[in-house]
């Protein structure tokens, strides 16, 4: 099976390999070529746990084939829009975050989408109010800041494209943060099946489906972001 590849380079000083058409599929590494080397085994970990979730035959791996379409260099901007060394960064706009969803994109990102809330919650499920609010030496949250950056931030992807309720309507505990975050993001998806809406916010392109590519890997980052936090502990 083919799959196509976007290269985001300088993504806080490391290189993402995006699988595109597969939200949540992605790989890391210190430069574009290290991170295209370990495409293939996060395609293979990503088959796995779409199989473990119990859906049976979604990807072929046994012939698996790479290709690289696009490379993007992501770049700060200030408020005239002029590059700068330190601003707004913007993220990477390829050409397949033009393509509007189709029904079956929309079908299998809601199921992505539970399956990562489900990993989330299930990670953090046994914590005390005290393992929530721990601190961790060289990180910027506890991880009750993580869910809460999380929730925030899915929030924000909607904001981009003006599909997100107001912002003092967000709540501030993190549980409940994820919970309405997450059912206004369930709630809209389904109406963007076939969508093509493209909007430009603060110097850079949002779609539907760019909304849906950052939404599964952010959560699925973060999920893996908790857990290695979990073996300092140990």
């Amino acid at each position: 099976m083919l799959f196509d590849v976007g290269m985001e380079n300088n993504i806080e000083g490391r290189s993402c390999s995006w699988v595109l058409g597969h939200p949540g599929c992605f790989a890391y590494g210190k430069d574009s070529a290290a991170a295209l080397a370990a495409t293939a085994d996060a395609i293979r970990r990503y088959a796995a746990w779409i199989e473990a979730h119990g859906a049976k035959g979604w990807l072929e791996i046994d012939e698996l084939e790479i290709r690289l379409l696009e490379t993007w260099d992501v770049y700060d901007i200030n408020d005239n829009y002029d590059r700068v060394e330190q601003g707004y960064s913007v993220n990477a706009w390829f050409q397949h975050d033009w393509k509007p969803l189709t029904d079956q994109d929309v079908e299998r990102g809601l199921k992505l989408l539970t399956w990562s809330r489900q990993d989330l919650l299930e990670a953090v499920h046994s914590l005390t109010p005290e393992g929530l609010n721990a601190t961790y030496p060289g990180e910027r949250w506890s991880i009750s800041g993580i869910l809460r950056h999380v929730g925030g931030a899915e929030w924000w992807y909607l904001h981009r494209l003006g599909l997100a309720f107001p912002r003092e309507r967000v709540p501030d505990d993190p549980f409940d943060r994820l919970q309405t975050v997450r059912a206004r993001l369930l709630e809209v998806l389904p109406q963007l099946s076939g969508s093509r809406l493209v909007m430009g916010v603060d110097g850079e392109f949002w779609s539907p489906r760019k909304l849906l590519r950052r939404a599964v890997w952010h959560e699925r980052d973060h999920i893996w972001h908790i857990l290695s936090l979990f073996q300092q502990r140990r």
